[in-house]
This record gives C-alpha cells, structure tokens and sequence, in this order.
C-alpha cells in the first residue's frame, strides 16, 4: 500500500471519529476530555528544556516504561520528559506513577496535519515508542525533521508480522526509517527482520524491571487478612468471557476467588454476570469502608472479590495463593505474567499467549507457570496446588528465579538512548 493511500484512508475515516469516541464515553467518559489534543491541537505550556518524548499508548505499557522513565530522569535530569498515551486509562496510570514530574497529552491519530501540529509545538529531540505502536506517518514526518525515533522494548507476533508483510513498502519503509528497535527477544528481532528492519537489538522485556511499590506487601497482609483464612484464588487480568469460565472452574471449591477484569469499563458488566448466575461478591472497593482487621469472608460470606479498582494488581498477587492470568482461556494473546513471578505466585495460564509468548514458554519451562487448556484443566490444577504444598513451594521458587534472572533491559535500552541524547 502506497503511503498517499493509507493517509487518504486515514482522511476518509475521519469524520467518523467523533462518532467513535462519542460511543466511548458512554462506558469511559474520559474520552470526552482532551478531544483537541487527538487531531495535533495543544495548549500546555513549554518551558525551555530540550524535551524527551516517550509514547506509551495503554495502561501495559506506561507501567513497562516506569524503571526506563525513572533512568531517563535521573541521568537527563535536565531534560523534559513528555509522555504520551492513547486511552485514558494509559493517561490515568501514568498520573498515578509520575505525577507532575511529567507532561503527558495524548498522541494525535495518524494524520499529516496532526503529525506536524504535535511535533511543531512540542519539539522534542527523541521520540521512544513502547513496544509495537507502528504509525507510518509518524515515522515518516520524524525521518523527514530528522528527529530519532526509536521503538523499545519492542514484540511482534507472528500474527502481527504477516498483517504488515500485506502492507508490503509502506511497512517495510517505515520500519527501515526507525532510528533503533529494540526488541524483547531473539524471536520478535527475527520477525522485525523479515520486515526489513535496521538498527536492531535484542535487550529483553523491561517489563521484568519493574518494583512493586514500596508499600506493596504491607497492603497485601492487610488485604489477606480481610479475605479471611480461606486459600485465596486471584484471576488477574481477565477479558469478556472468561469469567464465567473462571466461575465454572472454582464452583463448590473451598476458596475465595479474586476476579480483577482487565477493562474498567467492564467492572457493572462482571458485577451483573455475578448476579445473574447467583454469585455472593463483593467489591474491592467495599473493603476500604471496613477496619482493616475485619474479616470480610465472616462477615458476608462472599464466593468472589470483584477486583473493581485500578493499579493494585501487585497488591492482589501479593495476598493470593496462586494466580491464573487472563487473557489466555480465550483467544486474547493473553496478559503480563511477569507481576505474578515477580511476587513470587505459582501461575496459571491459558494456551493463548502470543502477546507474550517467550516469557510464558519460559515461565512454564521453568516449572514456575502451568499451562490449561479450557475450564475443567484450570479446576484441576487449582485442586492440585490447593493439596500439593510441595508443589505450591517449588512453583514460588521458580516464580522468582525466572524473574530474578531476567531482569537488565533498561540498562541496555539505556545505553542505545545514549547517543543519540548525547550527540
């Protein structure tokens, strides 16, 4: 596809986009806010500090960028940094996790005039972009001002390869005119090189350098303690449809089950699921209007915790048992594993995991993750670790080896940023 052709794709959808974000701030009003900032139109205010430009688009990547961010802050202390997002809940997390130390807008859709209206007020002299945020014009109008433009902690799927391999030249252009690519893995770096890329490096997942909060075990002992006694079960991360699987697998078992969907929006839609099938449950949020040493289990009896709050995932891996992680029952590509071995939890996984499919192969590997295939599996290795302490405890062991011996990326992502900063 010629580049011309793409942008006049771009043009034509345009007049639907209002229609589109109109519908999602039905769930999420949040994207009611900021429209002109989507179509290259700003209003913050600069200083005269060169500016380091980050594009984190969701809530995933802006928590993979934090020990990055924290680097570029401390040995750039000079510098601006700029981050920027593409869903509200991305913008929120980010506010949660750096506060006013940093500038955040959203990055405009992929239309010339946008391009240039962002890059011409903010100026900045690096562009980073997380993980597989590939807009052509984007890369073109960087190459064309000379500005880097780097993708880090880049992954590509072989999903994701054959659909740019359809675009033929504008792909290949635009993954050639990256400045660097940084890849997570010795796989994703050879799919990026069918595709002609340049400049590449392997430099593993950042996301095996993030630290919980400081406070994160404290808040888990607190929140174990108000789940009550009972082995507790968390289902992290989940996506639409799995939680009625999650149900089926756990129904009758002598446990509490912690339910964290990986969309707020979906939190009334889980909750009335709940409902319908006759679920005792209880909000996240409801624990919090408790005393600390309240045993919320004595009290209303609840089958399941609706995880209904944002950021605490460290929180709730802290005060589980073990964990499953969603995204992975059903054909998603599943979500991080990397936060449940980082706590050191046995983890349960579906068989799809494209999305991060070297670190659950090694996670499994290991002996630290178990992978099932449907719902009666996930009930089976749930009873399993639920008698089997011996393996509940080699599992914790693994969990933690397997983070431990994979973390380094920001270090080496850190030296390729360096010259082109220095220069």
């Amino acid at each position: 596809m010629p580049k011309f052709v793409y942008s006049i794709l771009l043009y034509l959808a345009l007049p639907f986009v209002p229609l589109k974000l109109l519908w999602r701030g039905i769930k999420q009003p949040e994207y009611l806010k900021h429209w002109g900032e989507r179509f290259g139109f700003y209003k913050l205010a600069l200083n005269n500090k060169d500016i380091i430009w980050l594009h984190c688009v969701s809530v995933g990547e802006t928590r993979a960028a934090e020990p990055l961010l924290n680097a570029l802050k401390s040995t750039y202390p000079n510098h601006q940094i700029l981050i920027t997002h593409g869903t509200p809940t991305g913008r929120e997390t980010s506010e949660k996790l750096f506060g006013n130390d940093v500038w955040r807008v959203y990055l405009p859709y992929d239309l010339p005039f946008a391009i240039n209206g962002f890059l011409k007020h903010f100026t900045p002299k690096i562009g980073l972009i997380m993980e597989t945020e590939l807009w052509f014009n984007l890369i073109s109008t960087c190459k064309q001002r000379d500005l880097p433009l780097l993708l880090l902690n880049a992954r590509l799927s072989e999903k994701s390869a054959h659909g740019y391999r359809k675009l033929g030249d504008l792909a290949i252009k635009g993954i050639q005119s990256l400045s660097a690519i940084a890849a997570q893995t010795k796989e994703d770096a050879a799919r990026f090189q069918t595709l002609g890329a340049e400049h590449l490096k392997v430099t593993g997942n950042l996301k095996f350098d993030v630290k919980p909060p400081a406070d994160t075990l404290d808040k888990g002992l607190q929140l174990k303690k108000q789940l009550g006694n009972k082995p507790v079960f968390l289902a992290a991360s989940t996506r639409d449809g799995e939680e009625a699987l999650i149900i089926d697998a756990v129904k009758d078992l002598n446990i509490l089950t912690v339910i964290v969907p990986r969309h707020p929006q979906r939190f009334d839609e889980v909750a009335a699921l709940f409902k319908q099938r006759g679920i005792d449950f209880v909000l996240r949020t409801s624990l919090y209007n408790n005393a600390l040493d309240t045993n919320i289990y004595e009290s209303y009896r609840p089958f399941v915790i609706l995880g209904d709050t944002m950021g605490e995932l460290f929180t709730y891996y802290a005060a589980c048992d073990f964990a499953f992680i969603g995204g992975s029952l059903l054909n998603y590509g599943g979500q991080n594993l990397i936060e449940a071995a980082t706590m050191g939890k046995p983890i349960l996984i579906g068989e799809h995991t494209f999305n991060f499919a070297k670190a659950t192969e090694d996670a499994v590997n290991c002996g630290a993750a178990i992978r099932v295939k449907n719902s009666a599996e996930l009930r089976k290795n749930i009873v399993n670790l639920l008698e089997n302490e011996s393996k509940r405890l080699a599992m914790e062991a693994a969990a933690l080896q397997f983070s431990n011996q994979s973390i380094g990326a920001t270090a080496r992502i850190m030296a390729i940023i360096k010259p082109y900063l220095n220069a």
